[in-house]
C-alpha cells in the first residue's frame, strides 16, 4: 500500500445502497425516503457568464526547458515551503469512479486524477508518495485553496472566469461534457425533456446553475446536494427525474448501475484546471511545464487508456496547452 497521509470525509458507498427499484421512466412510485443531508430544491442562481473576456482556458506559461529539479527552487517560493514541508496538500474528490475514487478493496483514492496529481508531486519532492490527499465536495474546492488548507485542487473542476477571481489554473489537463442521467428505459430526446424536471448537481457547481438557467419551459427545478453519489441514489429512489453533470462523473454512475444511462447529446463543454492559489504565478507555471511533460512523453495517454477509455469507450487527446502571455 502507498505511503501516503489522507485526511478523510465520510463516504457512501454507492453499491447495494437504494432499497427502492431502479428508476423508471413512467409511472414510478412517489418517493418515501428522506433526502439525503442537505438536499435542496433551487429554482434561481445567477447564469453561467457567456462572458469569457478572461479567457478562462488560458494560463500561464511555464519557461523553456524542463522544470527544475526536485528542491531547486527560488527561496521564499511555494514550490520551497512545499519541498521543505516534505509533502504536497492536493484537493481531491473521492466519488468520481474511475476519475478519482476510493477503491473499496484498498481503501485507497485512486484514478486517472490521482495519477496526474502523484507526478506532480514526484516533480516537487522527487517522490510521488510524498502526498496528502484532501477530500473536498465541489463547494469546498475553491475555500480549500484560497484560504491555504491545500496546495492545489486535482479535481473534476471546471476553470471559468468566476472562479479565476479567486483561484488560478493551470492549463486545460482533462476535456469534459456537461450531460444527463436518467433511468435506462426513458426516451429522452434532448434538453426540452427537462423541461419542468427535478434535476440533481452539487452546490456550487457549473452544472447546477446551468441546469436551473436552462433554456425550455418551464425551467428545470434543480436538486442541491453536497456530492454524486446523493444524486444516483435520488434517481434510484424516484425523488429526482434526472442527474445532469460532466460525462466523466456520469459514466461513472452508470457503470455502477444497470438501471440508468447517460443521454446522448450535451448542453456544454466542461474544460477542467488544476486550481491553485492567486499571487502564485511562478508555481502555475511550473505545475503547467510538469503538465506539458505528462502530456508529450505519452503519460496522460497511458492514465487515460487505463481509467477512462473503458468507461467512456472513446479515444481521446491530450488538450492542447492555452497561454496567456
Amino acid at each position: 500500500m502507498k505511503a501516503i497521509t489522507l485526511v478523510l470525509a465520510a463516504v457512501l458507498v454507492v453499491a447495494g445502497c437504494s432499497a427502492a427499484p431502479g428508476p423508471t421512466g413512467t409511472g414510478a412510485p412517489a418517493a418515501v425516503e428522506p433526502l439525503p443531508a442537505g438536499a435542496k430544491e433551487v429554482t434561481s442562481l445567477p447564469e453561467p457568464s457567456v462572458n469569457e473576456s478572461c479567457q478562462p482556458t488560458k494560463s500561464y506559461r511555464p519557461p523553456a526547458g524542463p522544470p527544475p529539479a526536485p528542491g531547486d527552487f527560488p527561496g521564499g517560493s511555494l514550490l520551497e515551503t512545499i519541498y521543505k514541508r516534505g509533502r504536497l496538500v492536493v484537493g481531491v474528490d473521492q466519488n468520481t469512479y474511475r476519475f478519482a475514487y476510493r477503491d473499496s478493496k484498498t481503501g485507497e483514492i485512486e484514478g486517472f486524477a490521482l495519477d496526474i496529481a502523484h507526478q506532480l508531486a514526484k516533480a516537487i519532492l522527487g517522490d510521488e508518495n510524498k502526498i496528502q490527499l484532501r477530500v473536498l465536495t465541489s463547494a469546498q474546492r475553491v475555500p480549500a485553496v484560497v484560504k491555504g488548507d491545500v496546495d492545489l485542487v486535482v479535481h473534476s473542476m471546471t476553470a471559468n472566469c468566476e472562479r479565476w477571481e479567486d483561484v488560478d489554473f493551470s492549463t486545460i489537463f482533462y476535456e469534459a461534457r456537461q450531460r444527463v442521467l436518467v433511468g435506462s428505459d426513458v426516451e429522452y430526446p434532448g434538453k426540452e425533456w427537462l423541461a419542468g424536471k427535478k434535476v440533481c448537481a452539487t452546490e456550487k457547481s457549473t452544472s447546477l446553475a446551468r441546469i436551473v438557467n436552462l433554456d425550455v419551459d418551464p425551467k428545470p427545478v434543480g436538486m442541491q446536494v453536497s456530492g454524486w453519489t446523493d444524486c444516483l441514489v435520488m434517481l434510484q429512489q424516484h425523488q429526482v427525474d434526472a442527474v445532469s453533470t460532466d460525462d466523466t462523473i456520469l459514466a461513472g454512475l452508470a457503470a455502477q448501475d444497470p438501471s440508468v444511462k447517460v443521454a446522448p447529446g450535451s448542453l456544454a463543454e466542461e474544460p477542467y484546471g488544476i486550481a491553485m492559489p492567486k499571487n502564485q504565478t511562478e508555481f502555475v507555471r511550473f505545475v503547467n511545464s510538469v503538465l506539458e511533460q505528462i502530456k508529450s512523453d505519452g503519460r496522460w495517454t497511458a492514465y487515460y487508456n487505463k481509467w477512462l477509455e473503458p468507461l467512456l469507450q472513446a479515444p481521446a487527446t491530450p488538450p492542447v496547452a492555452e497561454y496567456r502571455d
